[in-house]
């Protein structure tokens, strides 16, 4: 009864209106889907996307994906049982057998191997993140719901201003539960909103791709005098604090780095250290190039451990295990985000993740800049025991429907547990 009958892939869109896969598995009784996420920042290191490259939706198509899927992977696993996930998503890498998935794309086999795992779920009468609990063999329990980490100010790729930082977001740590931190973070975030309008407009409070305003300033400084003046006024100082995205691959250029003034690695290393020290910033993302692992090293050497500061590896790491290893071997981070879809399978993802946990390092599972309205990571971030989960703003449909998945099972859970006291920070 579950071994795959039928593999489906259809072109849909994503938050952008840009296409995008979503895939349906069905065996005789069971039944799983995905949609994929896509990415606009991504990282040198990242698996690669297929896109049609004609003239249809300006290139970013997917037919060619999908008729992969319907004629080729579908015929190939046929026959095999959903429950043996592993074992899939090592018949789709013999498919595409490149480090990088070039050949069939990240985005087609990330599907197909997601929605074998809701099937699996499905075949085993489980919730979604039960069954991925299972096959990542958490032990813990009770599981704890993740702290929700929200990009409510936005730059970079992100944005159409001046400001080069990618993302300002709002981490409540101090929240009882993650209801209560959705509460906090959306009064914040609209007490924010109110700040922005004040100061410069009604027009400088329309949102970005993850939700996030993008109002007209052009420093790191600007952004977080309005961050912290939103958490101040809405009540939850200490209680929200502040992390930040660099996304310093994209401001790298001829060994220095361009945030609106031009640093070196160690004259940045001292920037830092000087926002910390004036605002209550407790994560940073990406905060050097993707292959300046010697910056990466000072800085966890120094600013990072005297100041006990979250630092999380994206660019760098990938969600790719390869390179995992590598930032552990060097003390290049103490966290990583993890997105399936860059890597192309769930199980190569949860190896990743176990690899960052091993070594006592926090993972963050994370949505994309191009996302949709499958709230699948909301279930892989509790069902792995991630200690954080970025969601975007609490706003747009394809951001608050992570939240809301995680509200809908934290109330069905018997005695949940909050991620947010037992943070490093």
């Amino acid at each position: 009864m579950d071994k795959i009958k039928e593999i489906k892939a259809f072109q849909v869109l994503d938050s952008r209106g840009n296409p995008t896969l979503r895939v349906v598995v069905k065996t005789k009784k069971h039944f799983g889907f995905a949609i994929v996420p896509s990415g606009a920042s991504t990282g040198l290191y990242e698996a690669v996307e297929l896109r049609d490259r004609k003239k249809a939706y300006n290139g970013k198509g997917v037919e060619k994906p999908v008729n992969v899927i319907n004629k080729k992977i579908s015929k190939k696993l046929a026959g095999m049982k959903v429950t043996n996930q592993e074992e899939i998503d090592l018949e789709l890498k013999r498919l595409d057998a490149t480090e990088n998935k070039s050949v069939l794309g990240a985005n087609t086999l990330l599907g197909v191997s997601l929605a074998v795992s809701r099937a699996g779920a499905d075949a085993k009468n489980k919730e979604l993140y039960e069954y991925l609990s299972e096959l990542f063999e958490h032990k813990k329990k009770p599981l704890t719901m993740p702290v929700p980490m929200a990009n409510v100010l936005n730059g970079g790729e992100h944005a159409g201003n001046y400001l080069k930082i990618q993302e300002f977001l709002l981490i409540p740590t101090g929240a009882k539960s993650f209801a209560e931190a959705t509460r906090m973070i959306s009064e914040t975030y609209h007490m924010l909103k109110k700040i922005i309008d004040d100061k410069y407009g009604v027009n400088a409070t329309n949102v970005g791709d993850e939700g996030g305003f993008a109002p007209p300033i052009r420093t790191p400084e600007e952004a977080l005098e309005l961050v912290s003046m939103a958490i101040a006024k809405a009540g939850y100082k200490r209680k929200i604090r502040i992390g930040m995205d660099i996304a310093a691959s994209s401001l790298y250029y001829e060994n220095e780095y361009d945030i609106g003034v031009n640093f070196t690695a160690k004259g940045l290393i001292s920037y830092y250290d000087r926002l910390f020290t004036k605002h209550d910033i407790k994560s940073i993302e990406d905060p050097f190039e993707q292959d300046d692992t010697d910056a990466w090293s000072e800085f966890m050497k120094t600013v990072a451990k005297r100041k006990r500061i979250q630092v999380v590896g994206d660019d760098l790491t990938v969600s790719n295990p390869t390179r995992v290893r590598k930032a552990v071997t060097n003390n290049l981070c103490n966290a990583i985000i993890l997105k399936p879809n860059q890597i192309g399978t769930l199980t190569e993802t949860l190896k990743a993740a176990r690899m960052a946990m091993d070594a006592g390092w926090e993972v963050i599972v994370s949505h994309r800049s191009g996302d949709t309205e499958d709230t699948y990571i909301a279930d892989l971030a509790l069902g792995i025991g991630a200690s954080q989960i970025k969601l975007g703003a609490p706003c747009r449909g394809e951001r608050t429907s992570k939240y809301n998945r995680l509200i809908e099972i934290e109330a069905s859970l018997r005695k949940p547990v909050y991620a947010g006291k037992k943070l490093r920070f």
